[in-house]
């Protein structure tokens, strides 16, 4: 029972894990953010700075902590995410640019000046998703996959756009495929995704789910304000 919620950027992953968590009383795993990790290991930068190597650094340090977390909770988990997400993170910004909310006329310019090492990045990101790849293979025993059907969050840390949304979602679901691991897409709203998978797995619900959900949605908005205020507290050290 090792499940990985699936699914890219703004489409409710956090919070529905936490709310199955809380209502099945089965461990909830994850690695820290993109943005919580950025300080310790590119420090005084933005994720729209970052340069491939350093992209590659942020990826490599989220699968790391993501494979320690999971040890943790032995052979029952759900899964914020999984591998292959860091993996598809550097794989969709390879192919729709460093930033992909930037313009196509300025994308296309980035494109051509780094022409010279695009065989050289491509080359990193193969190797670093054949790991992740493998790792998924034998660590989850299935996904729940989540559709886009909400709009991108504006929160202004998400250097992302819908082509690279679309992108990421495409990728996720044939390596899926590819690796042959079972999965299920479920949308619709919080409250009817929680109560499909809990179906489909035939998980008992410990507490009633419309207070398991307002206590995830709760718990998530208050980690997100902590996240961000320490976010704002290391970038004024590195500034002072």
């Amino acid at each position: 029972m090792k499940i990985a919620i699936s699914g890219t950027y703004s489409t409710g992953k956090t919070t529905l894990t936490e709310a199955l968590a809380i209502a099945t009383e089965i461990p909830r795993t994850q690695a820290r953010t993109m943005r919580e990790i950025l300080p310790d290991a590119v420090p005084g930068k933005t994720l729209e700075q970052c340069k491939p190597f350093e992209l590659l650094t942020l990826g490599l340090s989220r699968l790391t902590e993501r494979m320690i977390n999971e040890e943790q909770f032995g052979d029952r988990f759900f899964s914020d995410g999984s591998s292959l997400h860091e993996w598809v993170y550097g794989a969709a910004r390879l192919e729709t640019g460093i930033n992909p909310s930037e313009s196509d006329l300025l994308l296309a310019l980035k494109r051509i000046a780094g022409a010279p090492y695009a065989s050289l990045h491509k080359g990193y990101i193969e190797a670093f998703g054949n790991v992740a790849k493998r790792h998924a293979k034998k660590t989850y025993s299935q996904f729940v996959h989540l559709p886009i059907e909400f709009d991108l969050v504006a929160d202004g840390h998400r250097p992302v756009s819908e082509v690279f949304r679309q992108l990421s979602n495409d990728l996720l679901l044939n390596t899926l495929k590819e690796l042959n691991i079972p999965y299920i897409v479920v949308g619709g709203e919080l409250r009817e995704r929680l109560l499909t998978i809990a179906q489909h797995f035939h998980l008992p619900l410990r507490m009633d789910p419309d207070e398991a959900i307002e206590t995830a949605v709760n718990k998530v908005k208050a980690e997100a304000i902590e996240i961000e205020n320490h976010r704002l507290s290391v970038l004024a050290t590195q500034q002072a």
